[in-house]
């Protein structure tokens, strides 16, 4: 019996939670940019009963992407997609965060769009972190949105000059990620298949170890000490959103963004982690 087949990027927590929420019975082509990781992922699933095939893959690369999704194909028509494939403001510089983040998911959605299946769906991750940055004006995210994905790069507002600092770089990313889920979901749905994003808060990741013992770890624990929830969250969690968003419960959902942060974001803005009230 042919199977259908999931992609995968990023070999992190929150990928596996996903995929082992909605993978079984499925050909998954996992991708990571370290090999090593990802056997490792692949083998954790594997030994669980899931089908997995590890993929080495760079989200920064156009060529790269392609390859993934060709293996894929090998298996049979691309139902899913899972993209949580990423690097952090503590682990990266602004031009890699750029190229990562913004660039590279950009490409992602707009090549698996063109092969994804009837009835097919998507998650791309995005961060809270998206959310709380200064607006932008309209024209500028449609620029996001809709600029060809190899001159997003050049855009005005992510030329050097115009970053403050890594955090800035993946806000901003964070929020074109959005923006692009918006506007590849009408691509997706002449295919008769929806795409939408989840924007986590602090899920307790190695990614997000990285960022606790970072520079700016007395920031982020600070964050969900005092966001309603008081706590981080886990990956669990993302995959219980995920798993309602690719499903025929999700049905009537395309092109939005679930912010899932524990009331950090609805706290940054009217609580107590306003900067006016930290500064």
């Amino acid at each position: 019996m042919a199977k259908d087949v999931m992609i995968v990027t990023g070999a992190g927590q929150i990928s596996m939670a996903i995929a082992r929420r909605i993978g079984y019975g499925k050909k998954i082509i996992l991708g990571d940019r370290s090999m090593k990781n990802c056997e490792s992922i692949a083998g954790v699933m594997s030994g669980a009963g899931f089908d997995v095939e590890p993929f080495e893959m760079d989200l920064s690369s156009r060529e790269s992407i392609a390859s993934m999704i060709a293996k894929a194909q090998e298996y049979g028509e691309v139902k899913y997609m899972v993209n949580g494939a990423g690097v952090s403001p503590s682990q990266a510089s602004i031009e890699m965060i750029l190229k990562v983040d913004l660039y590279g998911t950009a490409v992602l959605l707009e090549e698996v769009g063109k092969v994804i299946a009837k009835g097919g769906s998507g998650v791309t991750i995005s961060s809270q972190s998206g959310w709380r940055m200064p607006q932008l004006t309209p024209e500028q995210d449609r620029q996001l949105a809709m600029t060809p994905t190899e001159d997003l790069l050049g855009l005005e507002i992510l030329q050097p000059q115009n970053i403050n600092d890594t955090l800035h770089a993946y806000q901003m990313a964070k929020r074109c990620n959005e923006k692009r889920v918006m506007y590849e979901s009408v691509r997706w749905g002449k295919r008769g298949a929806r795409l939408n994003d989840i924007a986590p808060g602090i899920i307790v990741t190695p990614l997000a170890m990285d960022e606790f013992n970072g520079p700016r770890g007395d920031f982020y624990k600070n964050m969900f000490a005092k966001c309603p929830a008081g706590r981080p969250g886990t990956a669990d969690e993302m995959a219980n959103i995920a798993e309602l968003l690719m499903s025929d419960a999700g049905a009537f959902i395309t092109g939005s963004t679930f912010l899932a942060d524990g009331g950090a974001t609805a706290s940054y803005y009217y609580g107590p982690l306003q900067p006016k009230l930290n500064g």
